[in-house]
C-alpha cells in the first residue's frame, strides 16, 4: 500500500514499505515505470524511483546505440539487479540520440539518483503526441497505490 504524504511543489512525496519515495510531477510515466522528460523537442527516460525499489540493488544496465529505433511498449534495454533481470519498454516511439554511458560503469546511479543521474536514453520522437498518451505522477500514484 502506498500512502501519500506530500503533494505540494515540484514532487509527490509518499511513503511505500516504509521508504520514503517522490514522484517529479513535470514527467509523464507508463504503465511499466519509465518516465519522460520532455527537453527541446527531445525525450528524455528512465525508471521510476517506484521501480527501482521494486527491483532492489542495481548492478547492470544495457541500453541501446546512438540510432537505434525504438518502437512504442517494445523492450529496449534492460537492467539487472541482484534479485532480477527485468526488460526496459519504450514509452514512446522513436530514434535514439543520446545514451547515459555513466550507467555502464555506474549502474547504481539507477538507485541513488532515478531522475537525475540514471537517465537512460534521449530519443528524437516520431510522434510528440504520444507522451499526451502518458500517465501524469497523479494518474501513476494512483496506479501504483493499486
Amino acid at each position: 500500500m502506498v500512502e501519500v504524504w506530500h503533494t505540494e511543489n515540484e514532487y509527490i512525496t509518499y511513503l511505500w514499505r516504509g521508504f520514503c519515495m517522490s514522484t517529479p510531477k513535470d514527467l509523464r510515466y507508463s504503465e511499466e515505470h519509465e518516465w519522460v522528460k520532455v527537453e527541446d523537442g527531445k525525450v528524455r527516460i528512465g525508471i521510476s524511483h517506484f521501480a527501482q525499489a521494486e527491483l532492489g540493488d542495481i548492478v547492470f544496465v544495457e541500453l541501446p546505440q546512438v540510432g537505434d529505433e525504438i518502437k512504442t511498449d517494445d523492450p529496449f534495454g534492460s537492467v539487472e539487479s541482484v534479485k532480477t533481470v527485468s526488460e526496459l519498454y519504450a514509452p514512446i516511439s522513436g530514434t535514439v540520440v543520446e545514451v547515459n554511458a555513466d550507467l555502464e560503469d555506474s549502474p547504481e546511479f539507477v538507485n541513488e539518483s532515478p531522475y537525475e543521474k540514471a537517465w537512460m536514453i534521449v530519443v528524437e520522437p516520431a510522434d510528440a503526441s504520444e507522451i499526451d498518451k502518458l500517465m501524469t505522477a497523479e494518474q501513476y500514484e494512483e496506479m501504483i497505490a493499486e
